[in-house]
């Protein structure tokens, strides 16, 4: 194709990894605290993806949505009732 042109990006590896790290971390945590590890997990990588590819905040977006969310269960377990 004439006039296209193709441009290669190096593979975020280092962000992929910390999404993996993020998302173990809150999987282990949530099976600590005997929670859906499904949800906890989950919302991690929906986080972390919706900072990555949404947001276009990169690895510091991550690290930030990550530290919202622990923050986010840590209010909402201590307001619960039980």
């Amino acid at each position: 194709m004439a006039g296209t042109k193709c441009e290669l990006k190096a593979m975020p590896y280092f962000t992929f990894l910390l999404i993996g790290v993020c998302a173990a971390f809150f999987y282990r945590a949530a099976e600590f605290e005997n929670e859906s590890r499904l949800l906890w997990c989950g919302l991690s990588i929906v986080i972390s993806l919706a900072a990555l590819f949404y947001l276009h905040w990169g690895w510091l977006g991550i690290v930030l949505g990550q530290v919202g969310l622990f923050a986010g269960i840590a209010i909402f377990r201590t307001t619960r009732k039980p």
